[in-house]
């Protein structure tokens, strides 16, 4: 796509270095979406025909298809995900395919992209944190009027409720919430049609392509738009927070199993053994739990290092922006799930 200046092809070990397929290949249902929505755009523009919009509406969703399906082959040699999609596109129907990139760059290509990808990972952060919730709110009730000694300095200060004690975590869940509902509201505009870092000479409906993603308007500043990571940052801010919490949950319990506590019992199902000490049940979850809140921190600060010290606009450096934002969102889902069905299960 851009070698048309290069008399050398590029190293192998450069093409290693510099390749992001191997991670930023999930985007896929987001850049064949972003690819739909921009062809239709061209053909209100009268940059293609509605023979040539089919063919591409048509073969990016076999392509999606065969992405779903694991048929797929990425080549690295093709860098990214877009470039993957778009020679394959070009390779099953001709000039039309070609004619895709028109008026756009990867650069706002993979900036749309990574909105559309994290604005769908907070919904389902939403609906998972809220089923820990409901376990966290399922034990309050269940043990509404046992009593347990609150604590400050880890001193006991006066008598509560553990219901009152769960209580306390949904509360600082609904906050974590709060923020990433809060999150979604400022990432949800379309840089697409930013080109490069200067726009297009050639005059899309960037306002009607918004509307087909589900945006809810678009960027002002063309420059602004490459370069802004801000709503990946406030993204792995409130994930990060949001494990802090977990990991407070993860320390209370981890007392409230222990021997000299014993307030708490887990079940077999979320603790494991020892083959030398054969009478512990070791909190495993917990401890993890625990442990992983330092990874959603380090690519909190991944992120922030990354970016502190680059000009305007592009600069390779955000390719790094995905591997911490993926990483967290995974990680996180994962902690939620395992604790919700832990916290469903535990008995005091």
């Amino acid at each position: 796509m851009w070698k048309g200046r290069f008399s050398q092809d590029t190293s192998s070990l450069v093409q290693q270095f510099g390749e992001s397929i191997s991670y930023d290949w999930r985007l896929f249902p987001h850049d064949i979406a972003g690819s739909v929505a921009h062809a239709r755009a061209q053909l209100k523009a009268g940059l293609l025909t509605a023979e040539e919009f089919s063919q591409i509406e048509s073969g990016l969703m076999e392509i999606l298809g065969d992405i779903e399906a694991g048929k797929f082959e990425f080549k690295t040699s093709l860098e990214d995900i877009h470039m993957n999609i778009e020679a394959e596109l070009t390779k099953r129907i001709g000039a039309a395919g070609a004619k895709l990139h028109t008026a756009r760059s990867r650069n706002d290509q993979v900036a749309t992209d990574t909105r559309l990808y994290t604005r769908t990972e907070i919904d389902t952060l939403l609906a998972e944190i809220t089923g820990l919730q409901k376990a966290l709110l399922d034990r309050a009730e269940k043990y509404a009027a046992t009593v347990i000694p609150g604590y400050t300095h880890l001193q006991r200060g006066q008598p509560v409720t553990a219901g009152h004690h769960f209580l306390a975590y949904v509360e600082m869940l609904e906050r974590d919430k709060s923020r990433l509902t809060d999150a979604r509201k400022r990432l949800n505009i379309s840089p697409l049609g930013s080109g490069a870092l200067a726009g297009s000479t050639i005059n899309l409906d960037r306002q009607g392509i918004a509307e087909e993603l589900g945006f809810d308007g678009v960027t002002r500043n063309s420059m602004d738009a490459i370069a802004d990571r801000d709503y990946i940052a406030e993204v792995l801010f409130v994930i990060s927070l949001c494990g802090v919490h977990l990991s407070r949950l993860s320390e209370d319990l981890i007392l409230w199993c222990s021997a000299e506590f014993a307030f708490a019992s887990l079940s077999d199902a979320h603790t494991t053994g020892s083959s030398l000490m054969p009478q512990k049940k070791n909190p495993d979850v917990c401890e993890l739990t625990r442990g992983k809140t330092g990874r959603l921190v380090g690519n909190l600060m991944n992120l922030l290092v990354a970016v502190k010290g680059l000009p305007l606009t592009y600069n390779r450096d955000l390719q790094e922006d995905k591997p911490p934002l993926f990483d967290s969102v995974d990680t996180l889902r994962l902690i939620i799930a395992v604790n919700t069905e832990m916290i469903s299960a535990m008995e005091l």
